[in-house]
């Protein structure tokens, strides 16, 4: 039995939210540490493997290009998933990317996510982006 997590991706810049995929869990319980490394592993994996021409990634790779203001990578340069998952765990902890979790924000990286057999859970990431100059 498998349990589906709905991921949405927000910033403060665009607030309204873009579906970036959908996770498929085998356990009814999980902590968002493991939320966070399994969206940025199937990001990383689906990047790498081609289907994507843009790198759309909760936390951008380091020496990323900018094209027109939206990521790009070269196409000859792979994705480490540990790394990304990384930055995505620090950006987390010092408030660069909120968690929700249906309508409640998550707190911690051990915080535990309950699934429900049948509902598709909804969780939105959120990137905030900081005010230039301010």
């Amino acid at each position: 039995m498998t349990y589906t997590v709905q991921i949405l991706d927000e910033t403060t810049a665009r607030p309204q939210p873009v579906h970036a995929l959908s996770l498929e869990f085998e356990t009814e319980t999980l902590s968002v540490q493991e939320l966070i490394r399994r969206r940025v592993y199937e990001e990383c994996l689906e990047f790498n493997a081609g289907a994507q021409e843009r790198f759309r990634g909760l936390v951008i790779p380091e020496g990323m290009e900018r094209e027109l203001g939206s990521p790009a990578l070269r196409r000859d340069r792979r994705v480490d998933w540990e790394t990304q998952f990384a930055k995505a765990t620090e950006a987390f902890q010092r408030n660069g990317i909120i968690v929700l979790v249906g309508d409640r924000q998550a707190e911690a990286l051990d915080e535990t996510v309950t699934l429900r057999l049948g509902e598709r859970l909804e969780v939105t990431f959120i990137r905030l982006v900081p005010l230039v100059g301010g």
